[in-house]
């Protein structure tokens, strides 16, 4: 349902909040098939990895290829002006894409989960959003925005010569922006509930009340703020400096802002994303945990 320049970004970033809101089921999971055959440890028999393909083919890619149908000029950020400039191929491989990418996020994101790289996880989330925000925001030429708001070629060719707020009160009104009201209701509200849903499934797992230091609205907020904001943030200001300063000095110097913010030991948003709750310890630290206990206490039985 958005821009095919965006929609593998997209997918991505959905792909890897999934596994990363599911993270502590995850790693029950691994529990469970620890030590067991190769039937158990399929990747199709993982539930969450399951629900999140069967998202991204039932309601991504058909919500998708409706505004493509609907709108060429727009699905494609008005690379194309009708049906007769988007090739089939093209098409093709964005329904097929879709899924792939959205099981790649999720995939990479699960992997670092279950080597305690909690926090590396996250940031394929905020990547994935960041390009995501970054393509809507300036795009390849400086006029992503203006190609979000011009619902047909004819509005996007007269931006220049017109009103922003007259272009944006058109996009408001037309049949495009109808179409994205009713299907972000179905995919952002699926994909939300989702989210928190999985968040606050893990939560009720042993071991999280002692990770999450703050209530689950809180959590569940700045989880929010991390996922969605954060990135929408860093879009605009690389668009800023790349706007001020050109691409050759404005993306190096937001490459290290965005370096010192994300990757410092004392960042704030490792302060924030410590507060979530999510798990920062390799799935077998608990296994080696129960072991231990179990045979401390084997111990103590034969001794007594």
């Amino acid at each position: 349902m958005i821009q095919i320049q965006s929609a593998l970004f997209w997918a991505y970033a959905i792909g890897a909040t999934f596994a990363l809101s599911a993270g502590r089921q995850l790693q029950v999971w691994e529990r469970i098939n620890a030590g067991e055959g190769p039937r158990t440890r399929s990747r199709a028999a993982n539930p969450y990895l399951a629900l999140t393909a069967l998202f991204a083919a039932v309601l991504m890619v058909p919500t998708g290829l409706f505004l493509l149908w609907q709108n060429p000029a727009w699905a494609t950020m008005h690379v194309a002006d009708g049906h007769d400039g988007v090739w089939a191929g093209f098409v093709l491989f964005y329904a097929g894409g879709i899924p792939v990418a959205a099981i790649i996020g999720f995939l990479v994101a699960q992997a670092l989960v279950l080597v305690g790289a909690g926090y590396w996880a996250y940031l394929q989330c905020v990547g994935g959003y960041f390009l995501l925000f970054g393509t809507l925001v300036h795009g390849w030429d400086g006029r992503g925005y203006e190609r979000f708001f011009s619902p047909d070629a004819g509005d996007f060719a007269d931006w220049r010569r017109g009103s922003v707020v007259n272009h944006v009160l058109d996009f408001l009104t037309s049949g495009t922006f109808l179409a994205l009201l009713v299907f972000g209701a179905a995919v952002i509200g699926t994909m939300l509930l989702t989210e928190i849903g999985w968040l606050m499934e893990g939560w009720s797992l042993p071991g999280a009340d002692e990770d999450r230091k703050v209530h689950r609205f809180l959590a569940i907020a700045v989880a929010a703020a991390g996922v969605y904001g954060l990135p929408f943030a860093g879009a605009l200001v690389a668009s800023v400096l790349v706007r001020l300063l050109g691409g050759w000095i404005g993306l190096p110097l937001f490459a290290v802002v965005a370096g010192l913010t994300l990757l410092s030991r004392r960042s704030p948003v490792r302060w924030l994303y410590g507060l979530v709750g999510v798990p920062d310890r390799h799935w077998r630290a608990d296994l080696d945990q129960d072991r231990e206990n179990y045979e401390s206490g084997v111990t103590s039985d034969r001794s007594a």
